[in-house]
């Protein structure tokens, strides 16, 4: 074969070959997570998901990014910066609404709930506490100003008739200095946010004869009215040693958020490849961490935001929405 002809043929080989390279990345769709910071719950949760995607999702790619978590990743993905972001409930609901520390409406919907995450009220037996009434007077410790769990215990103090200066001592602890205060009878009971089993509620448990005080359901029912952002969750008997019965809370919810502009078979893609690999798979998120049992399908759907029509297509096929 002539030089001449053998260049012609290699110009042509390489030309066909960047096609076919241009073609394969037309069909693969890249995607950005935004999680949170090494640490915390949606770092590797995060990154899991990252995988599942990239690994089992057909024509998708997907890469985990760490950030600021709940205000920063709203920002992203309301701008377009990112295609998927984690966030709490509360937080997410403000986005989408305007309201502080937003500045402007984001576009933003649920792709779904990732896991609830209840308002813990803690005491001992030794304190007599039973009900949120019985706080009267009590020294109470609702979290560190500005925290979400500080947040929701004024709200449900508040709803509850309490004026908070006069009719009990509030207190703002870490849940480090909570879990020792409350084991000292420095305080009488105390409030976490987080998903459960909580290490805290179970190093207590541990030393301490625990009650869980339980929010009436009247109360319940009127906070989740006039705060759309909280949810009713059920604490089931037995998560922890001292506390046989269901208590009912009230709570935040963590979740998938996506811009309302993703398309809908790439949302549904998604979603699918999540719960598919939640408990089984090489991939599986309950290998990365406990909470991704609370992943299912009924939790899912409980979001303070709008889900995503591909999010919808999804919880439809697998019964949890009709």
């Amino acid at each position: 074969m002539k030089r001449s002809h053998m260049i012609a043929l290699s110009v042509v080989l390489i030309f066909c070959l960047v096609l076919a390279v241009q073609a394969t990345a037309q069909q693969r769709v890249f995607l950005t997570l935004a999680s949170g910071s090494p640490g915390g719950v949606y770092y590797p949760l995060g990154g899991g998901m990252a995988v599942i995607i990239e690994k089992t999702a057909e024509g998708l790619r997907c890469a985990a990014e760490s950030t600021g978590a709940s205000v920063e990743n709203c920002r992203l993905v309301g701008n377009g910066e990112s295609d998927m972001g984690m966030v709490m409930g509360s937080v997410a609901y403000k986005a989408a609404s305007g309201k502080e520390p937003f500045e402007k409406n984001y576009d933003i919907v649920s792709l779904f709930q990732m896991y609830p995450a209840p308002e813990h009220i803690v005491t001992t037996v030794q304190t007599g506490i039973k009900t949120i009434a019985d706080l009267k007077g009590k020294k109470v410790s609702i979290d560190v100003p500005g925290s979400g769990c500080a947040t929701m215990a004024k709200v449900m103090l508040e709803e509850a008739g309490f004026n908070l200066e006069k009719d009990l001592t509030i207190a703002n602890l870490s849940q480090t200095e909570s879990v020792q205060a409350l084991k000292d009878g420095v305080v009488d009971a105390v409030f976490f946010n987080f998903a459960y089993p909580a290490s805290a509620v179970m190093d207590l448990a541990a030393t301490r004869d625990i009650v869980l005080v339980p929010v009436e359901k009247d109360l319940a029912d009127r906070i989740v009215k006039k705060y759309p952002y909280y949810l009713k969750i059920t604490l089931p008997g037995k998560t922890y040693a001292d506390v046989d019965r269901d208590v009912l809370c009230l709570g935040d919810s963590n979740v998938m958020i996506a811009n309302k502009g993703m398309n809908e078979a790439v949302a549904y893609k998604v979603v699918k490849a999540v719960f598919s690999s939640v408990k089984e798979g090489k991939y599986a998120l309950i290998n990365i961490h406990p909470i991704a049992a609370q992943l299912t399908p009924q939790n899912a759907i409980n979001s303070p935001l709008p889900l995503h029509p591909g999010a919808e297509k999804y919880f439809k096929e697998v019964g949890a929405l009709k």
